[in-house]
């Protein structure tokens, strides 16, 4: 390297000092001190200027303030449980039954009169042939009848029954006729008393009715009766019967009767205690409720002292009828 050369690096390495003479190892020996580094400001950024005011120098009017509704309302009971509940207390039914009869006078008498009338105390009737079959039996081929009408109104009514059974060509064989006041004592039962007369072939009977009829559980049809006879003889009489829908025009109705006596009458041939009891079934084409033909068959047969009283008369305890016949009302 030539002189000029070394000269040059070491102008340079001169330069590069810093101005105050002190190196980091002289600062490190302890014989100068560093110059400490300038602290660079950090620059804030310039404020954004005022958005000028669009109503400046506008007069807003005041806005109305809306009434309070519960203003004077003295709301101190909201949130507080009510009065206990309980009957009404007596003096609210203290009244008049009617009071406005007190305003109006006998117009409103008539007025309940014809609403009385008009929902459910008009009077109508009805007649019905329950049965009225040919029988036809072993050697004792036949007629039945069971009829009964009423007229009234839902509570009373006036009940009018008859029966009559008797071979072809032959009086007879037993008949009777119920003449009854009925009395509605729940929505399906009727109380029934009055009187039934026997005009049959051969002693007959008055007697004193007391019966109940009406609809069972399951619309099971029951009509049960007492008969004290002007002879002092007490018998009764069970019937039941039930519709059973098979479709909308065929209807199969089971029927079930039970007679009973509680003395020995050997004018009539009946036994005490269970008699006789019959259960059949018919079944009826119901095209109109009106009128309605059906078949049926029906099982008879007489128990005790009643039995022994047909065998006497050479007649069987027990038959078989097969039934044909129509049910109609108007």
């Amino acid at each position: 390297m030539s002189l000029t050369a070394l000269l040059l690096a070491a102008v340079a390495q001169a330069a590069a000092q810093p101005a105050s003479g002190c190196t980091p190892e002289h600062a490190a020996m302890g014989h100068c001190t560093l110059p400490t580094a300038p602290v660079q400001q950090q620059s804030k950024p310039p404020a954004a200027a005022p958005t000028p005011d669009p109503h400046a120098g506008h007069t807003m009017p005041q806005q109305p303030v809306a009434a309070d509704p519960h203003a004077g309302h003295d709301m101190g009971a909201a949130g507080q449980a009510g009065p206990e509940p309980g009957p009404p207390p007596s003096e609210a039914l203290s009244g008049p039954a009617h009071a406005a009869d007190e305003i109006f006078g006998p117009a409103m008498a008539e007025s309940r009169a014809e609403l009385h009338r008009e929902h459910g105390g008009m009077l109508s009737y009805m007649i019905m042939v329950e049965r009225a079959e040919a029988v036809v039996r072993k050697g004792r081929d036949g007629f039945a009848i069971d009829s009964q009408a009423w007229f009234g109104g839902d509570i009373d009514k006036l009940w009018l029954k008859a029966e009559a059974e008797a071979a072809w060509g032959e009086k007879l064989e037993h008949a009777e006729l119920q003449a009854l006041w009925s009395h509605a004592i729940d929505p399906w039962f009727d109380l029934q008393a009055g009187l039934r007369h026997d005009p049959q072939h051969g002693p007959d009977r008055t007697h004193a009715v007391l019966g109940l009829q009406g609809l069972m559980p399951h619309w099971w049809e029951v009509d049960a009766a007492l008969f004290l006879s002007t002879e002092g003889e007490l018998t009764a009489r069970v019937e039941a019967e039930y519709d059973l829908r098979l479709t909308q025009e065929l209807i199969l109705q089971p029927r079930i009767e039970v007679d009973l006596s509680a003395q020995r009458i050997v004018e009539l041939g009946i036994g005490s205690g269970l008699t006789e009891a019959s259960a059949g079934f018919r079944l009826r084409y119901q095209q109109t409720p009106a009128f309605a033909p059906y078949v049926g068959v029906e099982y008879e047969r007489a128990f005790g002292g009643t039995a022994r009283f047909r065998r006497a008369e050479g007649e069987s305890r027990d038959s078989v009828a097969l039934l044909a016949g129509v049910r109609f009302f108007f």
